[in-house]
C-alpha cells in the first residue's frame, strides 16, 4: 500500500507522515530535498541566485524521490510525492522539460494508483516556532495551488485535509486507511512505548517490544506521549523537514 501526504510547505505533512509509519508499522519515505541539497554540498541560499544549480537540483529531487519509492516495493508511507514539481513551476525555467518527460507521467499514475491525503495551508501553521520563521504566506498559497492543479490535471484522488486540529486529522487519516484494509499496529499487538517524535528504526534494528504495564493505569510514557501528540500541535511533533525553499 502506498499512502502519500502531500501539499505546500508548513502544512504538517511531515507530522502526519511520521504517525501514520509509527501506527500502521510502514516504511517512511522522509523528505528527500535536504539529503539531494547536502550530496550536491550547496544550499538554499545558492539555489536562489544560480538558475541552473536549481534546475539540477529539482531533477535530481524528483528522480531521488521516484528511486527510493521503488525501493519500497510499493509499500510505504511518503512525505511529499510529485511536490517538488511545484516549487519547479515556481523558482526555475525547466518545468515544461520536467513534466513533460515520461517519467513524470509514469510517476504520476503510480501516484493515482496510491492513496494520497492533500494538506491545506492554514496561517496559524506559520507562526515563529523556531523552525518556520520567515515563511511567506504567498509563497505558501502558491505552492498549495500548483500542487492542487497537478492532482485535478492528472487525475489524482485524493482526500483534502483542511482542519489543522490534529485530532480531526487523525480521525481522517484513520478512516480512510481503515476502510482500504489497513490494520493499525494496535489491533495486531500490543502498542510498545516509543517516542513521539523520532522516526521508526529500520526493521533490522528494530528494538524489542516493551511489556504492558500490569497496572490498570495507563503507561506513564504512552500517556504522555498522546498528550504531546494532540495538546502540543501544531508545534509539538513538527520536524525540521516540513518547509522547503
Amino acid at each position: 500500500m502506498r499512502i502519500y501526504f502531500v501539499g505546500s510547505h508548513a502544512t504538517g505533512k511531515t507530522t502526519l507522515c511520521r504517525y501514520v509509519s509509527r501506527r500502521y508499522d510502514l516504511p517512511m519515505i522522509s523528505e528527500v530535498a535536504r539529503a539531494v541539497l547536502a550530496e550536491m554540498e550547496t544550499g538554499f541560499d545558492a539555489l536562489r541566485t544560480d538558475m541552473d544549480l536549481v534546475a539540477e537540483y529539482q531533477e535530481r529531487v524528483f528522480a531521488r524521490q521516484i528511486a527510493v519509492e521503488h525501493s519500497h516495493n510499493g509499500h510505504f508511507v511518503s512525505d511529499r510525492a510529485f511536490d517538488n514539481l511545484a516549487y519547479v513551476a515556481e523558482h526555475t525555467t525547466n518545468a515544461a522539460q520536467m513534466m513533460n518527460d515520461q517519467r513524470f507521467h509514469d510517476y504520476m499514475k503510480w501516484v493515482r494508483e496510491g492513496i494520497v491525503f492533500f494538506l491545506r495551508p492554514h496561517q496559524s501553521l506559520l507562526k515563529d516556532d523556531g523552525v518556520r520563521a520567515g515563511v511567506s504566506w504567498d509563497s505558501v498559497l502558491r505552492i498549495d495551488g500548483m500542487v492542487k492543479l497537478m492532482l485535478e490535471q492528472h487525475q489524482i484522488s485524493y482526500l483534502p485535509l483542511e482542519s489543522v486540529s490534529m485530532q480531526e486529522r487523525v480521525r481522517a487519516v484513520e478512516f480512510v486507511l481503515s476502510r482500504s484494509g489497513l490494520v493499525s499496529q494496535d489491533r495486531r499487538e500490543p502498542r510498545r512505548a516509543r517516542s513521539q517524535t523520532v522516526p521508526p528504526l529500520p526493521l533490522a534494528h528494530a528494538a524489542p517490544a516493551v511489556a504492558r504495564p500490569t497496572q490498570a493505569q495507563p503507561s506513564p510514557v504512552t500517556a504522555a506521549a498522546a498528550v504531546a501528540t494532540l495538546d502540543s500541535w501544531p508545534y509539538g511533533l513538527v520536524g525540521n523537514g516540513d518547509h522547503e525553499a
